[in-house]
Parts: C-alpha cells; sequence; structure tokens
C-alpha cells in the first residue's frame, strides 16, 4: 500500500523534477527534498520553493495534509489510506506482501566444496542466497536456486584420495570426509610423492575413465548428503544441484576454450593462459597435463546460464571478489552477460579463524547444536513437555542463526555472539517471534473470551496506533526494495521495526480491557501486524512460533 502512496505523492509532485528526491522521513509519512535543489537555481531560500511547492499541491484520496518545515515538503497520509491498508492486509492474509514483478531468475548460493561439513562462513552464504530466494519469489519472480558442486580439481582429487587411504568413518557423511580429506593432506605433507597420484585421478576424471569417475561420484556424493542435511536442518532448500563436471561432458568446456581461442586472447605455452587488461595475475585456463580448471568450467556453466536465464544472482565470499570481477570480464570477451553478484564479508567467532584443510573449523552443525543447547537452557523453567521444549528450542536457535547472519548488510563483517542472538530483549529474532506469539496470544484470548468481528477505524488511531499501521503498510515496499538492491537485510531491519512499534502500542494501550468499539479496532491491529510478523518471517526462512 505505501508503494501506493509514493506514486500519490509523485504525481502531486510531478512538475518539480527526479523523483529521488522524495524520501521516507521520521517527522512525516514522506517528505521531499527538491526545494533545496531548486532553490539554488531560483536564487530563493528552500523554505520559500518549499511553500510555493505545497500551495500548488492538490490532495489526493491518500495525501491528507502538506506541511513545509525549513525548506521539507512533508506528506501525510489520510485516514482513507490506513483504512485501505488495514483492509488490503487482512483480506490478502498470506499473499499480503506481493508486489507481481515478472521475470526469471536464478540464485545460485552457498555451492561449497565437498570436502568437509559446512562451517560458518557457508552458512552465512546460505541464509542469504536462500533469504534473496525467498524475498524474490514474494516480489512475483520466477526463482530458481543452483548449488555447484565442485567435483573436480584439486580438492575433489585429494578427497578422493583421502577415501582411498583411508576410507570413511561412520560419522555423518561430510564430517567422515572431512576427516579423510585432513588426513590425506597431511600425508601429502609427509610423502611429497602422492601428488603425482592426484594429478592422475584428475586427469583420469577429466577425461571420463569409468572406474575413476565411481570413485569421485561416491565420494563428492557423501559429503553432499551430509550437507543437505545441515542444510535442510537450517530450513535452506536448493532447487537443483548441479555438478561442474557435467560442463566437460556436455561440451560446454570445449565451446568456451575454441571460443577464447578464436579471438586470440590466449597464450598457449604447454597451459592455457589469458591476460586480462586491468588486472595484474593472468588467468590459467588449462594446466600443461590437460586438465582445465575451476574459472574454466564456470565460464562454461556461465554460458549454460546466458542460454537458459534472462537474469542471475551469484553468492559469493569476499575472498572471491577477484575471481567473479576476472571471471565478469572473461563473459564480457565472451559477449555473455555477467552475473549479478552478492558479496559478502566473513563471520568471527570466538573460536577464531577457520581451515578444512588442517581441521581447523567450526562446523554449522556444531554451532546449531550449541545455540539449541542455549536456548534449552533458557526455556528450561517453561510448562511444557520435553519434546515441545526440544521443538521451540531448535527453532528459537535456527531462527537466532539466520537472523543474526542475515541482519547485517552482506558487504559488511559479523560477528556471532550465541548469548546476544538469542536475548528476547534486544534487536534478534527472538524478540520478532515474541512478538508474534503474542499477537497470536491475545487472539486467542479474544477468541476464548468470544471475539466481536474486528473493525479497523482511522478516525480512532492513537499516535502509536498509526505508527504501527504506516509501518504495516511498508511491507510490500520492502520486498520491492530488498528484491531491486539484493539487499535481504532490509526484511530483517524492517521487521525489527514492526516488532517495537507493537511492543510500544500493546505496553501502552490494553487491547482486550478496552471498551467494545475500541476493542474491536485494536484487535484488527494486532491481526495485521500477525500477518506481517508471519509473512516477514517466514521470508528470513524464520518459523513463526505462535507460542513461546
Amino acid at each position: 500500500m505505501f508503494l501506493k502512496f509514493i506514486e500519490d505523492v509523485k504525481r502531486a509532485l510531478k512538475d518539480y523534477g527526479d523523483e529521488k528526491f522524495i524520501k521516507e522521513s521520521e517527522h512525516a509519512d514522506l517528505c521531499t527534498t527538491i526545494a533545496f535543489k531548486l532553490a539554488k537555481e531560483m536564487g530563493k531560500s528552500p523554505d520559500e520553493v518549499a511553500s510555493e511547492i505545497a500551495e500548488n499541491i492538490e490532495m489526493t484520496d491518500y495525501i491528507s495534509s502538506v506541511h513545509v518545515v525549513n525548506g521539507y515538503v512533508n506528506f501525510f497520509a489520510s485516514d482513507e489510506f490506513l483504512n485501505d491498508t488495514m483492509e488490503v492486509i487482512l483480506s490478502q492474509d498470506e499473499n499480503y506482501g506481493n508486489v507481481n514483478l515478472k521475470g526469471e531468475i536464478l540464485v545460485e548460493h552457498t555451492s561449497a566444496n565437498p570436502d568437509g561439513p559446512l562451517h560458518i562462513g557457508h552458512v552465512r552464504n546460505a541464509v542469504i542466497g536462500d533469504t534473496l530466494a525467498r524475498i524474490l519469489r514474494k516480489a512475483g519472480y520466477d526463482v530458481r536456486t543452483h548449488y555447484y558442486v565442485n567435483d573436480m580439481g584439486r580438492q575433489a582429487a585429494v578427497t578422493v584420495l583421502g577415501y582411498e587411504l583411508f576410507g570413511l568413518s561412520d560419522k555423518k557423511p561430510d564430517h567422515a570426509v572431512a576427516d579423510s580429506y585432513i588426513k590425506a593432506n597431511v600425508e601429502l605433507e609427509k610423502n611429497p610423492e602422492l601428488e603425482k597420484k592426484v594429478e592422475e585421478l584428475m586427469l583420469k576424471y577429466e577425461q571420463g575413465d569409468a572406474e575413476i569417475e565411481k570413485k569421485f561420484k561416491f565420494v563428492i556424493g557423501k559429503g553432499l548428503e551430509g550437507i543437505r542435511q545441515t542444510l535442510k536442518r537450517m530450513n535452506v532448500e536448493h532447487d537443483e544441484f548441479v555438478w561442474e563436471s557435467e560442463f566437460v561432458k556436455n561440451g560446454y568446456v570445449e565451446k568456451i576454450l575454441k571460443m577464447l581461442d578464436e579471438k586470440q586472447k590466449v597464450e598457449k605455452d604447454g597451459a592455457w593462459i589469458i591476460r586480462l587488461e586491468g588486472f595484474e595475475k593472468e588467468v590459467v585456463l588449462k594446466r600443461e597435463n590437460g586438465t582445465t580448471l575451476y574459472i574454466t568450467r564456470d565460464l562454461a556453466y556461465h554460458m549454460w546460464k546466458n542460454e537458459k536465464f534472462k537474469s542471475f544472482v551469484n553468492v559469493l565470499g569476499a575472498d572471491h571478489k577477484l575471481y567473479a570481477a576476472q571471471l565478469s570480464k572473461l563473459l564480457e570477451i565472451l559477449n555473455l552477460k555477467p552475473p549479478e553478484v552478492v558479496i559478502f564479508e566473513f563471520v568471527s567467532l570466538p573460536e577464531g579463524k577457520m581451515s578444512t584443510r588442517k581441521g581447523r573449523f567450526v562446523s554449522a552443525d556444531e554451532l546449531i547444536d550449541k545455540v539449541k543447547e542455549e536456548a534449552k537452557k533458557i526455556l528450561a523453567n517453561r510448562e511444557m513437555d520435553e519434546k515441545k521444549k526440544d521443538e521451540i528450542a531448535e527453532s528459537v536457535a535456527i531462527a537466532a542463526i539466520r537472523f543474526d547472519f542475515v541482519k547485517v548488510a552482506p558487504e559488511k563483517h559479523m560477528f556471532f555472539d550465541w548469548n546476544q542472538a538469542l536475548d528476547f530483549e534486544r534487536q534478534t529474532a527472538s524478540y520478532i517471534q515474541y512478538a508474534h506469539a503474542r499477537a497470536c496470544s491475545i487472539l486467542r484470548r479474544a477468541v476464548d473470551s468470544g471475539m466481536p468481528e474486528i473493525e479497523f477505524n482511522a478516525e480512532m488511531c492513537n499516535k502509536e496506533e498509526r505508527k504501527l499501521v504506516m509501518l504495516l503498510s511498508k511491507f510490500p515496499y520492502w520486498i520491492y526494495k530488498a528484491s531491486k538492491d539484493l539487499r535481504p537485510h532490509y526484511i530483517a531491519e524492517y521487521l525489527l521495526s514492526v516488532a517495537g512499534a507493537f511492543n510500544d502500542f500493546y505496553r501502552l494501550h490494553p487491547v482486550l480491557k478496552s471498551e467494545s468499539a475500541e476493542r474491536m479496532h485494536r484487535l484488527a491491529i494486532v491481526d495485521a501486524t500477525r500477518i506481517v510478523l508471519r509473512n516477514g518471517l517466514e521470508l528470513l526462512g524464520i518459523k513463526p512460533l505462535e507460542k513461546m
């Protein structure tokens, strides 16, 4: 609904330039700063220009008043806007938030090497990617999600070597694979001659050796099996797991090499090398032994993406900035569209730096178990059976992790502290979940006491109620913004503001103890808040609990 209010304001200001000067404001429902720009051109004060603009604005159904303050033109929404907002929220229910954007988008995320379990860096990738896909779907796009499986190259070959030398333990599959991979790296340091075996495995797999292919598929498949179990626990889903070896088999890798060679960009001196303008480091496309590199196979994958999708997004860690730039430059040389890239910074824990190769990492499984254990302590004195406590503790733990990993802008470094993440009084998932559970509790008690028909009346709104309803009207607006800017943290920040406004409203104004007409009015606000919090939590992959 807020998008419609913005359109009304745009139309009202159509004679006064660029819409980029229309902004949200703490002092109004919307404002424009255009007077400051025009004042310089007209040789007048911003306040004079703002007053002239305000005098020429015609009120609409959704604009009730316009006020000038220190050069700002402030717009206020009408009661009709508030009434329509509530009607839309309550009637659309689970569909509220849809903005009917169109198009196909492929989101590739997580894509961790299957040589061990996911660690906390992979968790941030998975949470950002999965949340982004959910937001894009809610916005109206036809979204597909891919996990690109790195089953070729040296790391995959060392993983297979570890299996050949040490087998797999009976641990969770990805942890068993990690144990063998770590042992293989120790063995390679002690016995460098084993490098020949690694090269042989790489070459034979790329050449399609049936026996070697069977081993790669088995070991990489085991690693993926465990990773998928973790992702499922985190409410992260992929539509498809795409193996990079498929692009060797289907000829796309050969096409890429041929296309680059035809453009006379490739130096061949044993290895195939390409030097890119603006980059110090050259790109190796093919080794002397004939095996290709990850970037070559990724170029083939992106050529396939170009054929199948109009838009595609890659979620990558900050250590891939150079790689992403090289990939995009090579795709431009090939006249192929590069991906939109969402780069995220890393996550810190008290445990410090992580390395799968040396066995120093905090796995996603350990992180979830630790946060769940802390959540159980908080729930210890609640009156509910142990099974229910366990279910809620799991939901609260996943919510705490997903929310904290997505609420910080991707380009910012983040520090995860499970004690703070589980604080019901702070800016956390628990805070939002608790606000949702409170709304559900109010409505349950209203039903138990014979709840009347709910009926919102904008004329009855006090300051806190009006602020809350205006916030609720902005849910589709923030979905639109998050989908256009590829910024999933917008939704996290928005939900915190809704939960805060709802708690202020609830603290200051009784709902069930108010008079009949006021009770009907406030119950409508409670129900609308419940809908927005539920729909928003689901966008973040968080279970909207009805009891806590």
